[in-house]
């Protein structure tokens, strides 16, 4: 066993350290294919919306730079298609930053197409596979009550 690397909890215990928590939720019948995609278009808005979850620039030891990253972890959690839709409402009550991703986004092809399908679509009919959420910890928690870690 490598004695420098950090145990789980040492590992638990730094990422208490942050105040905000950044989440999640995807539907738990989607592919696995659909889950990482899903993910990542996610993540992606509220990189672009809430520039303080975003850290500093990357360099390895040779100069070579890399784009920044999130400055905490991004925990992935699973529900139902009932469990999305009332958290998504939950989110909405508590006006957290957001980003949403419906079943119609598999049949698009470039971001335009994106907008238009969820514009399409009113607020409490959207078939939501994926939401992302970011904001206070306990705020996050209580909008994503009876959601489980993904496995």
């Amino acid at each position: 066993m490598n004695d420098s690397a950090p145990t789980r909890a040492a590992r638990a215990a730094r990422t208490d350290r942050f105040d905000t928590k950044i989440a999640v939720l995807l539907r738990a019948d989607l592919e696995t294919w659909q889950r990482l995609n899903v993910t990542a278009f996610l993540v992606s808005g509220l990189g672009s919306q809430v520039p303080e979850v975003i850290g500093e620039p990357y360099e390895d030891a040779d100069g070579v730079p890399y784009l920044p990253m999130f400055r905490q972890p991004v925990l992935v959690f699973e529900g139902t298609k009932e469990t999305l839709t009332a958290a998504h409402a939950r989110v909405l009550a508590r006006a957290l930053p957001r980003a949403v991703f419906t079943s119609d986004l598999f049949t698009t092809g470039n971001d335009h197409d994106n907008r238009a399908a969820v514009r399409a679509v009113r607020t409490a009919e959207l078939d939501l596979v994926g939401l992302a959420v970011h904001g206070p910890r306990n705020a996050v928690d209580k909008a994503l009550k009876g959601a489980r870690m993904h496995p």
